[in-house]
């Protein structure tokens, strides 16, 4: 299937690891050019660069941006426009995980996670949709949300939960008002994959997990990418609000 991004502009949160670096190396293959934040140098960004530029000859830039501070992601998505030319993918990969029961979470991470989970999300879409009516152009806005947006959380992570519940509330909202521009918002909700921010805890339980799973496997990063990829691509164009479940059977809706 031919998806028509070869030669569109996408931005990535949190492209350096993980999910995030699958989207920049598939968004490669498809010849995409793609600016994409990291949080740290311990995140090897350059590594993310020389692989994507190994596959297809694009711009990828990787700029240093910390979520959680506002004025970092509207100059992230400036740098990104002046970098690249312009922007037509918005990939809101990036979120924390961080551990706690309800009775037990302090409010700065609560709030942290707020901040990076669900108001980075806004803030880029935001800053998108204005640039987009400005430049009189549509695009794809697509927000990895989880399976915990719905099941909620069984280990502790109640913050994070209501984040990516949010962010779906946020998305469907977002998506109705920005139709008629030609702009298209949807949601990959993720279940259980290998990434570094869950395989400590996929290692001490593995069996835990895996029961969760109708499958019986633990998802690999590329394989949502994949899923996003599409979402953002031509052959989506009239998918908007939605919600696609990739979670091994986690969520059958």
């Amino acid at each position: 299937m031919e998806l028509g991004l070869k030669g569109k502009n996408a931005i990535v949160t949190g492209g350096a690891t993980g999910l995030g670096q699958q989207f920049v190396l598939g968004f490669a293959r498809e010849g995409v050019n793609v600016a994409f934040t990291y949080m740290s140098e311990r995140e090897k960004p350059q590594e993310t660069v020389d692989k994507a530029k190994a596959i297809a000859d694009i711009k990828v830039v990787p700029i240093l941006t910390n979520l959680a501070v506002p004025d970092q992601i509207t100059n992230f998505f400036d740098q990104a426009v002046k970098a690249l030319g312009s922007v037509d993918i918005v990939i809101n990969n990036a979120g924390i995980w961080l551990s706690g029961k309800v009775v037990d979470i302090p409010v700065k991470d609560w709030d942290l996670t707020m901040n990076v989970n669900l108001r980075a999300p806004f803030l880029l879409s935001q800053a998108f949709v204005k640039y987009a009516k400005k430049a009189n152009k549509g695009g794809h806005i697509v927000n990895i949300t989880s399976q915990a947006a719905f099941h909620g959380s069984t280990t502790g992570h109640a913050h994070y939960a209501t984040s990516k519940a949010g962010l779906i509330a946020f998305s469907i909202s977002l998506a109705r008002e920005v139709a008629k521009q030609g702009i298209n918002v949807n949601n990959v909700a993720v279940g259980i994959m290998h990434t570094q921010m869950i395989q400590e805890n996929l290692d001490k339980d593995p069996q835990y997990y895996l029961n969760r799973i109708p499958m019986g496997r633990v998802a690999e990063p590329s394989e949502i990418a994949n899923i996003g990829i599409w979402l953002a691509s031509d052959p989506a164009s009239y998918m908007t609000g939605a919600t696609i479940d990739a979670t091994g059977g986690m969520l059958m809706r």
